[in-house]
């Protein structure tokens, strides 16, 4: 419509031409044509529907860092090229493009940047974080997003490791959240790149916390640090950077060297 009400006089030629387009070409391209135009305008009227019944039909979403991949890791790239913060390619894989458009999109959004998208990088991106449904189940006692983070890590880096040396592991993420040289969240410094050879190779998620880990992990998050404020760890026994032989050491538990 033109801005005094009446038909645009462009809109009859431009339908037209297309019809006369269609018209010209050779009947078997024209199906293909039409059979295109007609997917292109299904998927565009049902894809918020689809995408809607998909978040709600969801429990709580992953945390994604790099690495990663998935419908979730799809969604957040579809959101950060709509808002022109992502041009790479929609592949589901959590890469370094997505890892630098999700840090700009935070910093630009005031969010913690730390390249990993969470409950309040979801918001922001107005993808869901949990039904209800799922917000009850963890009201009746399921593990914090924390907790199992942690504990997770424990596992990857620690499993067999005295109870205290576990407690130590997630004592040393909990330093580094308030260290400024580090991300400033307990996701943002488990899958920091290369932070964990745990979180880096997938070990991490190779078994289900045991019982000892969530303890550990919740321990530690009330406030218990065996390792006097120790920001790294590592085992002697393996080769690990020298520069890391630098650092004053505070402690060591079991196979694990505590330093800051």
């Amino acid at each position: 419509m033109s801005a005094t009400g009446q038909p645009d006089r462009w809109q009859p030629r431009l339908i037209g031409r297309a019809l006369a387009f269609l018209q010209s070409v050779a009947t078997p391209y024209r199906r293909i044509i039409v059979i295109f135009l007609l997917a292109s305008l299904t998927l565009m009227v049902f894809f918020p529907f689809l995408e809607q019944r998909y978040t709600q039909a969801q429990g709580p979403r992953p945390t994604l860092y790099w690495g990663m991949s998935g419908p979730n890791v799809w969604l957040v790239q579809q959101r950060l090229s709509w808002w022109g913060y992502y041009n790479g390619p929609l592949d589901g894989w959590y890469g370094p493009a997505t890892w630098a458009a999700v840090r700009r999109f935070q910093w630009l959004n005031g969010l913690a940047v730390d390249g990993v998208v969470g409950p309040e990088t979801y918001a922001a991106l107005g993808l869901g974080w949990v039904t209800p449904a799922a917000q009850a189940a963890a009201a009746s006692g399921y593990v914090s997003n924390d907790v199992w983070l942690l504990a997770e890590l424990i596992m990857g880096e620690a499993a067999g490791e005295p109870f205290i040396g576990k407690v130590a592991v997630a004592a040393v993420v909990l330093n580094r959240t308030r260290n400024p040289r580090f991300p400033n969240t307990i996701a943002g410094v488990i899958f920091e790149p290369g932070a964990f050879e745990s979180a880096s190779n997938g070990q991490m998620w190779a078994l289900p916390p045991t019982p000892d880990a969530i303890r550990a992990a919740e321990l530690a998050l009330a406030g218990w640090d065996p390792t006097y404020g120790a920001l790294y760890f590592w085992n002697p026994t393996k080769p690990v950077s020298g520069w890391i032989w630098t650092r004053p050491i505070n402690m060591q538990v079991g196979a694990h060297v505590f330093a800051r």
